[in-house]
């Protein structure tokens, strides 16, 4: 099973972390930028987080054979601060860097004036730099939040196909399906998604435009949520092809829109999985 995790962040794991996905079958992942729990007061700090976005966790990554890409923005959280709005004025610049697949986390968390103007900006961004775009849910009134999202999507005259709405559930699915964006599903211990109920969607709803992911964060939250709803479409009767479709083949598909995914000498089918895994230590959070 070779997994993309294409939405985990790794600023705020561990490298263990990477060492157990790796053992794990994970081979590339995309990192969003997003909030960082703490509110940031200056520029200075977004560039500084934006600049270990594009070197120190591609080479973190690189130590376990895991190729690491991201995304970046102002996400929505911070976007109602006034004092962040000057980021916008530096984000072109990180938009043209090699590794940086996609313009996100850009959307909405509590639907505000403010970010709808961040929102539309940001989109704008993603057409000129011909980026697919990462879109965040709010987790409040999901369902107005992502008939929202999708209208602004609409006004913005973005290809729906190269935008991902984020952090999906069985009550937005459908409407994100119809609209033609890709379907983003965050897999998470406590909140948003079980590995069972994504099994569930993925028989209701098929295969296509599906991207599933940890985004594991500095929350409990789990990097091998991917790996385990692998295990759980196969146990549901789901086929090897049907796995790797929906943990390989969809987010290279996705984020290969940006002409800068590097992962074709990891494109191979069917390579061992390592003798680590199965019954391991390291996998299960061991020593």
């Amino acid at each position: 099973m070779r997994i993309f995790d294409p939405h985990i962040h790794m600023t705020s794991r561990t490298t263990d972390d990477y060492e157990r996905m790796a053992a794990a079958g994970v081979r590339a992942l995309v990192e969003p930028a997003f909030w960082l729990g703490q509110p940031r007061t200056s520029v200075g700090s977004f560039t500084d987080y934006f600049d270990s976005l594009v070197g120190w966790e591609p080479f973190r990554a690189s130590q376990f054979g895991i190729r690491h890409h991201c995304t970046i923005a102002l996400n929505p959280k911070e976007a109602n601060d006034a004092r962040c709005r000057e980021v916008l004025q530096v984000l072109p610049r990180y938009l043209e860097k090699d590794g940086v697949v996609a313009v996100g986390e850009i959307g909405y968390d509590s639907m505000t004036p403010e970010e709808d103007e961040v929102f539309a900006a940001q989109l704008a961004l993603a057409v000129e730099h011909e980026l697919p775009a990462m879109v965040h849910t709010p987790h409040r009134d999901k369902a107005r939040g992502t008939d929202r999202t999708l209208a602004v999507v609409r006004e913005s005259g973005i290809d729906p196909g190269r935008v991902v709405v984020d952090h999906l559930n069985e009550v937005t699915v459908a409407r994100v399906a119809e609209s033609g964006c890709w379907m983003g599903f965050s897999i998470y211990p406590d909140t948003k998604m079980t590995p069972q109920r994504m099994v569930a969607i993925l028989q209701e709803h098929g295969l296509d435009r599906v991207l599933v992911n940890s985004a594991a964060d500095w929350g409990r939250s789990d990097p091998l949520l991917t790996r385990y709803t692998g295990e759980a479409m196969l146990a549901a009767g789901f086929s090897d092809d049907d796995v790797d479709r929906v943990l390989w083949r969809n987010p290279v598909e996705f984020y290969g829109q940006s002409k800068r995914l590097d992962v074709s000498d990891l494109d191979t089918i069917g390579a061992p999985l390592p003798a680590t895994f199965e019954g391991n230590s390291i996998l299960r959070g061991g020593s």
